[in-house]
């Protein structure tokens, strides 16, 4: 990973002429107060390289890095850093009422330790860094920060991106563009002056629509800035400004955003505050017919539509009706640097420690940064051999599997509406600082030698065991799912096993809200697979009179198995009507087998092998009470040997359903259906004989497809899918 100097990004040559053509003309009242900032000296920049053909590119393309791909196959190629955890606005939502603690600033990144994370994650594979706070802009060395970052275009970075509340953006928005900006997200929820002070509980309207001028006017000449304004709605607060809004891009070019409202810690979210996507674009179309869906990119985290005529476009974030999990590419840096994989997740492990130990423990300041840059240089003449950010140390390939495996830990997609709103999480405004809830726990990877490994050592042995290895070194992993002690110090105590670290997710109930409430599980997201289900079970006689009558198909009522084979295949078809939460599903295959086992000529067979068999006599009741094996054990409440000899003697049905599939879902409920209402059709086709008879042992035997995988009754899965494969 190559070392970058702070220096201008290769575009400020020419837009700080422009930036001089602004100030010349500089008749309207929004003139920016650039001049007054302070300025940093050109750098000499290599001379610019021939861009490769499409060809070339192509031919010597590199695979994603590793470290970045989640076991869904998902790329996080765009990093979100928050820079400060201060903000200069107390909106609603994002903030609670009674404030938030600050952290220590020894706590906190510095502006070398965001730069080098940011190198290293862009070498990985990271095309598109965003700076978000709190507020970025009320951070004292923004400036020098964006120059820094944008250096890194020359080793990938294509895009530098800021999120803002706009109020202080007026002030900063030439120098920002010459360090390489090119895309703002500017939150604003109300076009109101008066309701802006009641929602943000401070004033500055007059600011905010002044730096949404600004960008507007340094596009018209040809600064080039995406401009998106970032609108949460809630219902009963600012719905009613849904239509303003979208008319903010009649002339102007610009993409309004509207956001579901989204539960953090104290913002006091409830579903009835949330309007949803869908009652948005309803009142939107109800202006506005026309409306239109735009074709959206592939990682868009939103959904796009536009009215013909209009310059501008919107958007929906439908994170709680409509979540985009399936093409997140997104990963967050908070501002005392731990690695967040998922907005609405609680797990997040720390980088900054690691980062650290190469400057024993301390924060990187200038003077630790410049001795970076010299193992860079010697690297240049080569003095050295070492590779990246960090030299190519230990310390470097640590930060890289720690990255590696919290990636590979991100879930498939984030919890639903009623467990996020239960979810314990940070505020908003600190989404991006450390929760007072920190343990320390001990780092889950090797010491690596202070040589280079070779590649073998390179291999991850520790993912394969979940014993703790020996000589470790300590580094803090946050979570916020749990209240634990305060342990800010990385010498703290160990945690004793790898599954404290990064913990299992806990088992539950997916088709239950934590309230309680019932809803079907989302499957749009999932991809077709194969899938089969088989499951039995039996019908149990009281008496020796069924099984001849079934045998010989002198039931009054008929063929008992083909009728039970017919109801069972009908019934799975329909599983979706009797079983709530089930999806209807097109199934590919079903089958039901019943088999007749045991009766008079089984007991015939085992006295001519010279088997002993208990017979009991007829009662004559046919409820099944006058036999003493039907009793209970009276100390264990369960029936004993005698019950299920007894039952062996009189005969049994044993059924089986297998059900097949291509789908997106299992289909061990249509399975279990079918078995259950063949038993059930057989125990009405026998109850005038039998009325003592009882339906058992129902279950699912054996599962194939889906995320699991092969399953199959009294095997691991392991076991199972190795002996699927060696049968065939």
């Amino acid at each position: 990973m190559t070392m970058a100097f702070i220096g201008r990004a290769g575009r400020a040559g020419s837009l700080c002429g422009k930036r001089t053509l602004l100030i010349d003309k500089g008749a309207r009242g929004i003139a920016s107060a650039a001049p007054a900032i302070q300025e940093y000296p050109h750098h000499n920049l290599p001379p610019v390289q021939p861009r490769p053909t499409r060809r070339e590119a192509i031919k010597n393309a590199k695979p994603f890095s590793s470290f970045l791909t989640d076991t869904f196959q998902r790329q996080h190629d765009y990093l979100r850093i928050s820079i400060t955890e201060k903000c200069n606005l107390r909106c609603l939502y994002c903030m609670p009422e009674e404030g938030v603690p600050q952290s220590p600033p020894q706590h906190l990144l510095t502006t070398p330790e965001i730069y080098l994370l940011s190198s290293v994650f862009v070498q990985q594979g990271v095309t598109k860094i965003r700076l978000t706070g709190g507020e970025p802009t009320v951070r004292r060395d923004i400036l020098p920060l964006m120059h820094q970052i944008g250096s890194l275009r020359s080793q990938g970075l294509r895009e530098l991106c800021l999120t803002t509340n706009g109020l202080s953006l007026h002030r900063k928005l030439d120098s920002m563009v010459e360090t390489g900006l090119t895309g703002i997200n500017l939150s604003l929820d109300t076009l109101d002056p008066f309701q802006f002070q009641i929602m943000t509980r401070r004033k500055g309207f007059e600011a905010v629509m002044k730096s949404i001028e600004r960008i507007l006017e340094m596009n018209r000449l040809g600064a080039g800035i995406k401009l998106k304004i970032n609108c949460v709605v809630m219902r009963g607060l600012n719905e009613r400004e849904i239509l303003p809004f979208v008319e903010l891009g009649r002339e102007q070019d610009l993409e309004v955003r509207f956001i579901e409202y989204m539960p953090f810690d104290g913002n006091k979210w409830s579903q009835g505050k949330m309007l949803s996507y869908q009652e948005m674009l309803d009142i939107i179309r109800a202006k506005y017919p026309t409306l239109r869906k735009v074709q959206d990119q592939k990682n868009d985290t939103s959904k796009t539509y536009e009215i013909p005529g209009f310059v501008g476009r919107m958007g929906f974030i439908t994170s709680m009706t409509h979540n985009f999990c399936g093409s997140c590419n997104r990963l967050r840096i908070t501002s005392d640097g731990n690695l967040k994989v998922c907005l609405f997740g609680n797990a997040e492990v720390s980088l900054r420690d690691i980062l650290r130990k190469t400057n024993d423990g301390n924060p990187i300041d200038e003077e630790a940064f410049e001795a970076l840059k010299q193992i860079a240089m010697n690297r240049r003449q080569g003095i050295s051999s070492a590779q990246g950010p960090l030299g190519g140390t230990q310390h470097e390939q640590e930060l890289l599997e720690v990255i590696g495996l919290a990636v590979s830990r991100k879930k498939e997609e984030h919890a639903g509406m009623g467990e996020l709103e239960n979810m314990k999480n940070r505020p908003m405004i600190l989404i991006d600082k450390p929760s007072p809830t920190q343990r320390a726990f001990t780092n889950i990877l090797p010491r690596l030698p202070n040589s280079q490994p070779l590649p073998w050592q390179r291999i991850p042995l520790h993912l394969f065991s979940t014993a703790l290895p020996r000589n470790t070194a300590t580094h803090r992993l946050y979570s916020t799912s749990k209240k634990l002690s305060h342990s800010p110090s990385p010498s703290s105590k160990p945690s004793p096993s790898l599954e404290s670290a990064f913990p299992e997710e806990q088992p539950k109930l997916t088709h239950t809200t934590p309230h309680g409430t019932a809803h079907i599980v989302p499957i749009t997201h999932k991809p077709i697979t194969s899938r089969t289900a088989i499951a039995v079970c039996t019908l149990y006689f009281s008496n020796a009179t069924a099984i001849p009558l079934i045998r010989s198909n002198s039931m009054k009522k008929g063929d008992v198995l083909s009728v039970a084979r017919i109801a069972g295949i009908m019934a799975s078809k329909r599983t979706s009507e009797v079983i709530p939460l089930c999806h209807n599903i097109n199934l590919g295959s079903v089958g039901v087998e019943l088999a007749v086992v045991g009766g008079e000529e089984e007991t015939q067979e085992r006295k001519e092998d010279g088997g002993k068999v208990q017979s009991m006599r007829w009662a004559g009741t046919g409820q099944g009470d006058a036999y003493n094996w039907r009793q209970r054990d009276s100390r264990t409440g369960t029936r004993g040997k005698q019950e299920r000899e007894g039952r062996e003697d009189f005969g049994r049905i044993e059924i089986t359903a297998t059900v097949q599939c291509e789908g997106k879902t299992g289909v061990e409920m249509e399975a279990l259906t079918a078995a259950s209402v063949a038993g059930l059709t057989a125990y009405d086709m026998c109850k005038a004989v039998d009325k003592g008879m009882w339906i058992g042992d129902l279950r699912v035997v054996r599962k194939e497809g889906g995320k699991s995988g092969t399953w199959v009754e009294g095997r691991s899965v392991g076991e199972s899918v190795a002996g699927t494969l060696s049968r065939e």
